[in-house]
């Protein structure tokens, strides 16, 4: 969803809007071009054109020859009204797309069957809506897996020991949610058979949430809760092992809202410095 690159638009000179006046993919031969409605990101007057994935704040072109090619609002105008803010509405485009694709997955549709095209048809867009947010369907179903995961709440911050407890209990309801959930438990089976989207997935949303638990161990190294001289990927692992087993390879165990306390006191009763 990242903008692909454009030209800033100077100052006092305005882009034209498109043919609908929201202007969601204006154009034209020697003007800046201005998103409005659904791509426009941010306020201020600063206004910068990014191809077809534009991001833009400001204002635009007004007047009798808005919305012609080539057109330019010069500096002795008077300044234009502030263009509609268009985050809500982006927002709102966004989850149709995500709710799409999670209703074809509840109908059956395999990920080798979703195509772009398909997705669309089902959200009501077009393509070129999609490809504005996404680089292509993996990125899209990293992001459609991710709004069905549990929400990672802020660690508390008040001790290395609770924020331990946190993320171990933030793992604890991903795992149990991917159990009890039929599709989740389907979407990530599939996902494995697609080495690029698997790898997408952790790179997105496993790995940072890895480095999460890194910046904490580290915090108990320099406050001296934990020795220094622990192997930080294994004692990461030997928090979050024990309940990935209990969530993911064992079925038949439940883990409780306790879990998480006991399985962080047990180990840290291991990396504690002598004395």
């Amino acid at each position: 969803m990242a903008a692909r690159g454009g030209a800033t638009v100077p100052p006092g000179q305005h882009g034209t809007h498109g043919r609908d006046g929201r202007g969601s993919d204006a154009r034209g031969p020697g003007s800046g071009a201005h998103a409005h409605g659904g791509d426009a990101r941010g306020s201020g007057s600063g206004a910068h054109a990014h191809g077809p994935d534009a991001r833009v704040a400001g204002y635009g072109a007004h007047g009798p020859d808005a919305g012609k090619p080539g057109t330019q609002a010069h500096a002795h105008q008077p300044a234009a009204p502030p263009a509609r803010r268009g985050r809500p509405r982006s927002e709102a485009v966004e989850r149709s797309i995500v709710d799409a694709v999670v209703r074809l997955l509840e109908e059956g549709v395999a990920i080798s069957d979703l195509s772009i095209e398909r997705i669309a048809r089902t959200a009501g867009v077009g393509k070129a809506t999609i490809y504005r947010r996404w680089e292509g369907k993996e990125s899209l179903l990293v992001d459609v897996v991710r709004s069905m995961e549990p929400v990672d709440p802020p660690l508390p911050g008040t001790s290395v020991r609770d924020d331990l407890v946190a993320l171990v209990e933030m793992l604890r309801r991903r795992g149990l949610a991917k159990r009890s959930s039929a599709l989740l438990h389907n979407v990530f089976a599939q996902m494995q058979s697609y080495p690029r989207l698997w790898e997408m997935y952790h790179r997105i949303a496993v790995t940072p949430r890895r480095e999460r638990m890194d910046a904490v161990l580290r915090r108990g190294v320099e406050n001296g809760e934990i020795r220094d001289d622990v192997d930080f990927d294994l004692l990461g692992d030997m928090f979050v092992g024990p309940m990935l087993v209990r969530t993911v390879l064992r079925p038949e165990s439940t883990p409780g809202p306790g879990s998480a306390e006991r399985i962080v006191d047990t180990v840290l009763r291991g990396v504690r410095p002598p004395g």
